[in-house]
């Protein structure tokens, strides 16, 4: 078997997807957790969970259409699946998988989920029902448990095998059998991918209202709250 680290695994919208994930998620959660919602960019943390929510959207999409490691139905593992791969694991006996892993797959199962929950109650905060709020803090902790654990994961995975999993995800390519690689990056598909985040994005901020706080969806022309106006009370005594 001739194995090679040419072997192209990853095709360039899963990786593109994935690294902007990466910065659009943990820029949002700083601004959220860090800097606070009395921050004058907390708003921008609305807009950029906006805009993940459309590349998990066409991340979906991208999951039955694309490539042979990027569809849904080369990595869905049941439990059984995950449980053996997890003691495996846990007994340096886990087998190696050319796409994701059980486990990492359920992760990513996961992530999306959370992000669909996240972006959704994010959008209905909007109402002013603390609740919601409450919903949406609940998702983010979530996110950020899963996160971690997927982090672990990817570790123990470097350390066990002497596999960088994270450069693979850089580059695309990993040391397995040529017949298992695919045939194409798919440059077309990351292009439309980055031209539409791109027009949506600059659409969010170039809608964006300070003064109401609020922004328009491209095309869509909807309004919906980004962050929190702060009203004027009126502290003068009236006199009659």
């Amino acid at each position: 078997m001739k194995e090679s680290l040419k072997t192209l695994v990853w095709d360039l919208p899963v990786r593109l997807f994935h690294w902007l994930l990466v910065i659009g998620f943990f820029t949002a959660a700083f601004i959220s957790l860090v800097l606070g919602d009395d921050s004058g960019l907390f708003a921008y943390h609305a807009i950029l969970g906006l805009i993940i929510g459309l590349m998990v959207f066409m991340r979906v999409i991208w999951g039955f259409v694309g490539s042979r490691y990027a569809r849904f139905s080369s990595f869905t593992y049941g439990p059984k699946s995950v449980l053996q791969y997890i003691g495996g694991a846990l007994i340096g006996r886990d087998t190696r998988h050319v796409g994701h892993n059980p486990a990492g797959a359920w992760a990513i199962f996961a992530m999306l989920g959370l992000l669909v929950g996240l972006v959704l109650s994010g959008l209905l905060m909007g109402l002013g029902l603390e609740f919601i709020e409450d919903i949406h803090e609940l998702f983010a902790y979530a996110m950020l448990a899963v996160v971690a654990v997927h982090i672990l994961g990817v570790i123990a995975h470097v350390v066990r095998h002497r596999e960088n999993i994270v450069a693979s995800m850089y580059h695309g390519r990993k040391a397995v059998d040529e017949k298992e690689g695919i045939k194409s990056p798919h440059f077309v598909a990351a292009f439309v991918f980055c031209v539409v985040c791109v027009s949506w994005g600059y659409g969010l901020f170039a809608n964006f209202d300070a003064a109401t706080q609020t922004t328009k969806l491209p095309l869509v022309g909807w309004t919906v709250q980004v962050g929190e106006v702060e009203h004027e009370h009126d502290d003068h005594d009236d006199d009659h």
